[in-house]
């Protein structure tokens, strides 16, 4: 029996002894326990201490997968115990806050069926895949300075909008969401980073909600790609879930039908098995599963560094849209009312095909752990409201 009393710190709940995200709440570094927070500065971690002092993960971070291996296996044998070691200190979890500096941000393209449908919508007499498609993870560089902690309200964005006359300027119309899962990165600095280094440029995984304007993109991203339709805002959970925390959820990627350039090839399955469920004003409106991403995170990562650009330490790249083969999988409102055609009712009776003044979006996620354990990942909420 461990010393920490909590209902939710078991191993079949997502946020016991098997998970441990780092998190920052207003004590200092910490790690989630249930739904308490284990302050790690006043903790005996040996040589592990001073990367836990600072009122951020940026020093943890940057120290690299050595020390996160020990001082996770620390952590494990210090909450499992009987009894509180010295220095032992449990808070609330509410005052959690952003809890690294990010760096670069890159969102990537990366559901096959995410990327079908909406080639089927707007290129109905066309390929629903481009060519390139199945040859390299398509990405664009996003925002860093527009990367939200879970809770921060989300403003509906500006931009320009197609219109009957010329464009028009105004308030999103089509507001929408994109459930991703985030990849944080840390180590050191580097730059051609093979698939099978890749794991030790990443640090964790989070859960990410990219949220996007679909009428300022339909008229902007032609022939450059996203631009204000994705920089306004982009929503990442308060807990980073170490990756090793994934060693049970590890499978292969779906194949792609074309031979890929030695860069990309993987010696080792890294698609994550996690399940996102998405709910849309507590009405649980799709669970896309993220098996069934075409790239893995380390592919995405080696395209990312091949041309010679580096990764570090509080780097952020996201997934793109997580969406599978059925309906109910779907990870953007774009997908689930096709393109507004089809608007789906919520369980109070409304229905929706967009994002409506006053929505609230939650994002949650779990995975297989060891000795059939839940790994969670921690939520990402965000509501609208008009500007």
């Amino acid at each position: 029996m461990s010393w920490i009393s909590d209902p939710n710190f078991t191993e079949d709940q997502p946020f016991g002894p098997q998970t441990l995200p780092y998190g920052v709440v207003d004590g200092g570094v910490a790690v989630r326990v249930g739904d308490q927070a284990l302050l790690l500065g006043s903790l005996g971690l040996g040589k592990c201490s001073e990367y836990v002092q600072a009122d951020s993960l940026d020093p943890l971070l940057a120290a690299g997968r050595p020390v996160w291996s020990v001082l996770r296996a620390k952590l494990r044998e210090i909450v499992t115990a009987s009894s509180a070691p010295k220095g032992a200190e449990l808070v609330g979890i509410e005052t959690a806050r952003l809890p690294f500096t990010v760096g670069d941000y890159v969102d990537f393209y990366s559901s096959r069926h995410h990327a079908e449908n909406v080639g089927r919508m707007f290129r109905p007499d066309g390929d629903a895949l481009t060519p390139n498609w199945t040859h390299l993870p398509i990405g664009y560089h996003g925002r860093a300075g527009t990367v939200y902690v879970s809770g921060t309200d989300i403003v509906r964005p500006n931009g320009q909008k197609r219109g009957s006359e010329g464009p028009k300027f105004g308030p999103s119309e089509r507001l929408d969401i994109e459930a991703e899962v985030g990849f944080v990165c840390g180590g050191p600095k580097a730059s051609n980073v093979s698939t099978s280094r890749a794991a030790e440029h990443v640090f964790g995984v989070a859960l990410v909600n990219d949220w996007s304007a679909r009428d300022v993109q339909a008229w902007e991203y032609q022939p450059l790609g996203p631009f204000l339709a994705k920089s306004f805002a982009t929503s990442i959970g308060a807990w980073i879930t170490p990756l090793e925390a994934f060693s049970v959820a590890r499978v292969p990627t779906p194949p792609l039908p074309n031979k890929l350039h030695d860069y990309l090839t993987c010696d080792q399955p890294w698609g994550l098995d996690i399940n996102i469920t998405v709910e849309l004003n507590d009405t649980v409106v799709a669970r896309p599963p993220f098996r069934e991403m075409s790239w893995s995170f380390v592919q995405q990562l080696a395209h990312m560094t091949v041309n010679g650009a580096t990764v570090r330490p509080g780097d952020l790249f996201a997934s793109g849209t997580v969406s599978g083969p059925e309906k109910h999988e779907r990870g953007s409102l774009l997908e689930l009312s096709w393109g507004g055609k089809e608007p789906f009712k919520l369980d109070d009776g409304s229905t929706r095909s967009f994002l409506e003044d006053g929505d609230t979006v939650r994002l949650t996620a779990t995975a297989p752990g060891e000795g059939g354990s839940v790994v969670g990942l921690a939520e990402v909420v965000g509501t609208v409201r008009s500007a």
